[in-house]
């Protein structure tokens, strides 16, 4: 049986993904598209002012609008490269 590769940790809680810096469309927000900027926890929990530890939540696909703005979070299984 062939085993999974698992994903290569690049620091800090994110995680690499094979459609990093590469145009997506998030099924989860009505077909919006974006860009994939990171794959990483979502601190938005955190009541400290500052991060001191990851936390140990799942991931989420943060992405950016393609001209720029306001990043957003998403379920990474909800978000696919655009055809």
């Amino acid at each position: 049986m062939a085993q999974t590769a698992r994903p290569r940790d690049l620091g800090l809680g994110h995680i690499e993904h094979p459609l990093l810096n590469r145009l997506v469309v998030d099924h989860a927000h009505d077909d919006r598209i974006g860009v994939l900027r990171a794959l990483a926890p979502d601190s938005k929990d955190n009541t400290f002012g500052l991060v001191l530890m990851v936390p140990n939540t799942p991931p989420v696909a943060w992405l950016r609008p393609e001209g720029g703005g306001q990043e957003w979070t998403t379920d990474p299984d909800a978000i696919e490269a655009i055809q």
